[in-house]
């Protein structure tokens, strides 16, 4: 009887190997850099968010909250929004990563996984914009965008990339 559950048992094996591992790798990573202030992917996210809205006709400044580890969006003369570490997407793009491999097909994989992350880096850019747009002009639909619309953009995302790997890559027969 185990014999037939062992291919899901070993699908769902590799994916929590390899989300524990990255997991652990990133926490690493976060506590390496904790004195500093906000990690500095998250703050180069940052960056390129203010970059943006810049050229977008949104004038941003950012401001530095070391001791919260928080970076301050000053955009047209207010403070709308601060960016945290969990604003940069990496938990998303590590659930993202460990699906993907937990179906391993060969190169493919590393190809699409890549893509994916281009594509979940990208989106998530575009979401802190949106959201920062949206706090800007339009303040009273400020939380309904926070919790709900852009969390179902970038999670939406990844489920579209989710299916498209397994439908076109993962379980296609290899032979046809």
């Amino acid at each position: 009887m185990l014999k037939d559950f062992k291919p899901v048992l070993n699908i769902l094996l590799r994916f929590i190997i390899i989300y524990l591992v990255l997991l652990f790798a990133y926490q690493f990573y976060l506590n390496a850099g904790k004195a500093g202030g906000l990690d500095p992917f998250s703050r180069m996210i940052a960056d390129q968010v203010a970059s943006i809205q810049k050229a977008s006709g949104y004038p941003t400044l950012l401001y530095d909250d070391v001791k919260n580890e928080q970076v301050w969006f000053y955009v047209k003369k207010n403070y709308i929004t601060r960016m945290v570490e969990g604003c940069n997407a990496i938990s998303v793009m590590i659930l993202f990563i460990a699906f993907v491999f937990a179906f391993y097909k060969g190169s493919k994989t590393f190809v699409f996984a890549l893509a994916g992350l281009v594509l979940l880096y990208i989106m998530n850019l575009l979401r802190i914009v949106g959201l920062n747009v949206v706090m800007s002009d339009y303040k009273e639909y400020g939380k309904m965008f926070h919790d709900f619309i852009f969390p179902a953009v970038i999670y939406g995302t990844v489920v579209v990339l989710w299916l498209v790997w397994i439908k076109f890559f993962a379980l296609k027969n290899e032979n046809s």
